[in-house]
């Protein structure tokens, strides 16, 4: 009778133990479900603005794609000046924001503004052909606060670009800049992809970098060691605000061979002219 009794014990067993490992699975799940749920969409706007000089529109469009590869984004907006075509004015940027707004959740997603050009202490140069403008840092703030989108990463390469981050960072405004207010960035030129910052924190750092932050902190490092081989005065890159989301704005595991491939170009490029 022992026999029978032990092996009914055991037959009555399994569906417990099958019950227990399908919870298991389930609850296993649940931390995945909720960081992808409170994961914010990403809208990336980049405009290469100066157009006497094609690393802007290069590194505006190399720029859009790692971005969007590495968090997902969509929609993604690119305008680029050049010679013979103006597409990058400031009218279109604050289109381009308006309408990438619209494509996502205005007050949990994120917009992310990328602007590579030539810079001043006043703010950034636009040009294509004969068409020439400066774009203010009260008008970026002005054109940022009108798209309504409440979460915002600006990405700015340019000379001086740190003249950027009073008026626009903030807890709900992520302001990284190639540039401190006082000192110039290097590498514009024509025929190459990307300037210093460009090329260290999109094209070698994003593509490694789960976040942003980590993204920059790796960032300066390669452009003060090229600065420093190359006997520049250090341009002393920026990060201020978005204390409110970036640590939500990570690159999920599925995006990192993608934005990971093939760097452009190596991060030691020998161009030092100032933009």
């Amino acid at each position: 009778m022992a026999a029978p009794t032990y092996r009914y014990a055991m037959m009555s067993m399994r569906p417990l133990k099958l019950l227990g490992a399908a919870l298991f699975a389930l609850l296993a799940c649940v931390p995945a479900l909720v960081a992808a749920e409170s994961a914010p969409r990403v809208a990336v706007v980049a405009f290469g603005l100066f157009g006497d000089q094609s690393v802007f529109e290069s590194e505006a469009s190399g720029a859009a794609k790692i971005v969007a590869d590495r968090f997902g984004g969509s929609p993604v907006i690119v305008r680029a000046n050049t010679k013979s075509q103006t597409e990058a004015t400031v009218d279109a940027l604050a289109n381009a924001m308006e309408a990438a707004a619209k494509g996502i959740d205005a007050e949990n997603d994120v917009m992310v503004v990328i602007l590579t050009s030539h810079g001043s202490r006043a703010g950034l140069a636009v040009k294509a052909g004969k068409y020439e403008d400066l774009l203010w840092p009260q008008v970026l703030g002005a054109m940022l606060n009108h798209s309504g989108v409440r979460h915002r990463a600006v990405i700015i390469s340019a000379c001086y670009s740190g003249v950027f981050i009073p008026l626009l960072a903030s807890p709900d405004t992520l302001v990284i800049t190639a540039a401190d207010a006082d000192h110039t960035s290097f590498g514009c030129q024509d025929g190459v992809q990307w300037t210093y910052f460009g090329d260290a924190f999109f094209n070698h750092a994003m593509r490694r970098a789960m976040n942003l932050r980590d993204a920059f902190d790796m960032a300066r490092i390669l452009v003060s060691e090229r600065e420093l081989l190359n006997r520049l005065e250090p341009s002393n890159p920026q990060m201020a605000g978005g204390e409110s989301f970036v640590d939500r704005l990570r690159g999920g595991a599925e995006h990192v061979g993608a934005a990971s491939q093939r760097p452009s170009t190596p991060a030691r490029a020998t161009a030092k002219m100032a933009h």
